[in-house]
């Protein structure tokens, strides 16, 4: 096989192929797919109490497998596909080798002058269908698990399981084509570099509003909801932040000059945030906090997201500085005083983490996206931030626009799946198992450690090892007390 590889015109390597671009999607790919298999399934099996952990991780880990399966069956060209509805492309399989291994192409994003001329041709990257397929799918993963971040703790598993599949052939290929895949908005000329809107406003909207209508949880956890495992935490926010130079850097389909732009605002950004978002809490809570220098990284890294190809590496600074501050009052200021906003018991705080810190990097955006690096990535010419005069006000207001159609979309979308949905199967966990937690729910627990709750239990699991059972009698090397091992 490897001989085929190095022939002078081998087939598995055709003309229009360029290996540099292929070779930079698919990692860009794996690092957005680490972000969420395990970066997210970490982050959420630690942030939260205990007793949730299993659930929690699960709760992820079904989301980035059941995506995978509808992406491919129907969702990829729903999003990227031929026009259905100027919202919406026509759903088919993305499955056959046919369609898999010709030159990747999005057939709707050829964009037009008013007088029906070609102004920018449509987007044909140079590797294969297969390649744009997965890149996208991990997109559409991480924005599901993302959203069950606002339900985690008392969310019912089989409704999670109906609702996934059903938000993203719904809701999610909706914003993804208007957006991305030559929808109205794309030919408009919103913004979205690499999915503010598409992913980080919609999971905030669609996450307070499942949280709504899902109900709180259990008193006692909204009270006391501590972490498990803090440094764990850090192991599942640093994949995330590094999965972001992927997130941004596979945005223009290509190894440029946009996507080293983009990687390198991406992290300015987001380190920034983290630092005033830290400064924050020192200044008004008197001590730093690892959870709180994690949301701040999360607020950068999503604020950077619509503009990190377009816009200077100082203004990401501006917008790391306001990502760091603004959530940062919305989520320990204003929410503690809103009667409003502590009615929905969104868990992760994931409105203020991504819907609000989405919405205002499309904002800054629409003031900041400079014009020499718009005109390298954007399909819309002359397109330009507020403080870059000429049409800048315009793009402004088209910024605003595009985020109002986001939030109304998944607003409404979000409720009509969920309100289905509940008429056959709960969609709060009863509150004998909201007691009990992951023990109830799956019959298994994070940890098994001596006097803390229910540990393995041969007679009911089965024994893992086979091993007997070791008694302080069966010591060899004498009279130990208390030591009791199942295996």
């Amino acid at each position: 096989m490897a001989s085929m590889a190095y022939e002078p015109h081998p087939p598995a390597v055709p003309e229009w192929l360029n290996k540099g671009d292929n070779s930079w999607q698919l990692t860009a790919s794996t690092l957005v797919g680490l972000q969420s298999m395990p970066g997210l399934v970490i982050l959420y099996a630690s942030i939260v109490k205990k007793k949730w952990a299993v659930n929690s991780a699960f709760m992820a880990l079904y989301a980035f497998a059941a995506v995978l399966i509808c992406w491919v069956l129907l969702c990829y060209r729903m999003a990227f596909g031929d026009q259905l509805f100027p919202f919406w492309g026509k759903g088919a399989p993305a499955l056959g080798q046919k369609y898999l291994i010709r030159q990747a192409v999005v057939p709707e994003s050829t964009h037009y002058r008013r007088n029906g001329t070609i102004e920018t041709p449509k987007s044909e990257p140079l590797y294969p269908m297969a390649t744009l397929v997965y890149f996208q799918f991990n997109f559409a993963a991480i924005t599901m698990i993302l959203l069950a971040g606002s339900v985690l703790g008392r969310m019912n598993i089989r409704a999670w399981m109906a609702f996934v599949p059903l938000w993203l052939v719904f809701s999610y290929t909706v914003g993804a084509f208007s957006l991305w895949g030559g929808g109205f908005l794309y030919h408009w000329g919103v913004i979205d570099y690499s999915g503010g809107y598409v992913i980080h406003l919609s999971s905030g909207i669609a996450g307070f509003t499942a949280a709504y209508w899902v109900g709180p949880r259990l008193k006692s956890d909204r009270e006391r909801f501590p972490p498990n495992n803090i440094l764990l935490m850090l192991a599942g926010a640093g994949l995330l932040w590094m999965g972001w130079s992927g997130f941004n850097g596979g945005a223009p389909y290509a190894a440029n000059v946009a996507a080293s732009v983009a990687v390198l605002n991406t992290n300015i950004c987001a380190a920034t945030s983290l630092l005033v978002w830290t400064t924050l809490d020192v200044v008004f809570f008197r001590k730093p906090s690892v959870i709180g220098a994690i949301q701040g990284m999360m607020t950068g890294l999503v604020c950077i997201t619509p503009g990190a190809g377009v816009v200077q590496s100082w203004a990401a600074i501006v917008m790391g500085i306001l990502s760091g501050s603004i959530p940062w009052f919305t989520m320990m200021i204003l929410h503690k005083k809103s009667i409003w906003l502590q009615k929905v018991d969104d868990t992760l705080g994931v409105f203020h983490t991504h819907a609000v810190a989405g919405i205002l990097g499309g904002l800054l955006t629409g003031l900041l996206a400079e014009p020499t690096l718009c005109s390298l990535v954007l399909p819309v010419s002359g397109s330009r931030g507020a403080f870059y005069g000429k049409n800048g006000g315009t793009q402004f207001l088209k910024q605003i626009v595009g985020a109002l159609f986001v939030i109304g979309w998944n607003l409404i979308s979000t409720t009509i799946i969920l309100l289905v949905i509940q008429i056959f199967i709960p969609l709060r966990m009863p509150d004998n198992e909201l007691m009990i937690g992951d023990d109830a729910v799956h019959g298994e627990e994070a940890y098994a450690l001596w006097g803390d709750g229910e540990k393995y239990d041969p007679t009911r699991h089965g024994s893992i090892f086979g091993a007997a059972e070791i008694t302080p009698n069966d010591h060899e090397y004498g009279p130990a007390r208390g030591v009791t091992i199942n295996l």
